[in-house]
């Protein structure tokens, strides 16, 4: 089962979180078919979604993580409830890129670095947050980080890692998100980059079986932490005939009337889940008198 785990350091104002998201990650790659690099950016993608709406305290908010980089894989997509629930898309999902060495995965280069990370906050306030960086690296953990510094002000030290079989599946999947409160010194920062530095890749660790407790207390060595609550997160996807029904109306009757001359049916597939909801055309002819 994934879950995120959430911990603060009793001795230091740092806050952490950790994820297991194997299998999100492999609902991901079912749905969307996606090649091994294409997976491992989503999935990454997905994970930190999943921990950024884990942090929001409005119950019907959520979070979006948009990344345009400008490489082969297109624009990708997550949007996480503030349970830590998530969906989400990569535009080119079968494209595939040499590997940038012995078993391992060229996501930089497949997402690109000539584009952004936007950040889309709804907080269930008139207007969302939204904010944009240019991307670092491509790699997703290491632009999570820059976005918050530079958009929130808040040192963060992000890592995600998703090993891919060679049948395609997800052997593991997780990461983790530490964040520096208020009052936090010099010390406690150069704890935090030893431990960075002493575990290295997350891949290796989360293959190893190694939990998300496991692998904060090996990365916050130097800190007595207390684990606050372990919560189960999944790939979940909020589409429904209704919703499709709801966005053929908006429309408009003039649109609607074209759209039956023109096909005389509608199909609708859901950019999450693939679901295809068909409406016949007796059903749009009633939509569109009822508009």
């Amino acid at each position: 089962m994934d879950y995120i785990v959430r911990m603060i350091a009793k001795d230091a104002p740092i806050k952490a979180m950790a994820i297991q998201g194997r299998e999100m990650v492999q609902r991901a790659r079912e749905i969307h078919h996606t090649s091994p690099v294409a997976t491992a950016a989503l999935g990454r993608t997905l994970m930190a979604a999943s921990m950024m709406g884990q942090q929001i305290k409005e119950k019907d908010g959520s979070v979006t993580i948009r990344i345009n980089g400008g490489g082969p894989l297109g624009s990708i997509l997550a949007v996480s409830d503030s349970d830590g629930n998530v969906r989400g898309y990569v535009q080119n999902g079968q494209i595939d890129v040499p590997l940038k060495g012995p078993a391992k995965l060229d996501v930089g280069w497949a997402v690109g670095t000539a584009g952004s990370l936007t950040v889309i906050k709804d907080l269930r306030m008139k207007e969302p947050y939204v904010g944009t960086i240019p991307l670092v690296s491509g790699e997703i953990a290491e632009d999570i980080t820059a976005y918050f510094a530079e958009s929130e002000q808040i040192p963060t030290a992000c890592a995600l890692g998703v090993l891919v079989e060679k049948d395609l599946s997800v052997a593991a999947a997780g990461g983790y998100l530490i964040q520096l409160l208020p009052g936090a010194s010099d010390a406690d920062i150069d704890k935090i980059e030893a431990g960075i530095a002493q575990v290295g890749q997350v891949t290796h660790h989360l293959s190893q079986g190694v939990s998300p407790e496991e692998l904060l207390r090996m990365v916050l060595c130097s800190f007595d932490l207390e684990t606050l609550e372990s919560v189960p997160v999944s790939y979940r996807c909020y589409c429904s005939r209704e919703r499709m029904r709801s966005a053929l109306a908006s429309m408009g009757k003039e649109e609607l009337r074209a759209l039956i001359a023109e096909q005389g049916r509608a199909e609708m597939t859901c950019q999450f889940c693939d679901a295809v909801h068909v409406f016949e055309k007796e059903e749009l002819e009633a939509l569109a008198d009822s508009l």
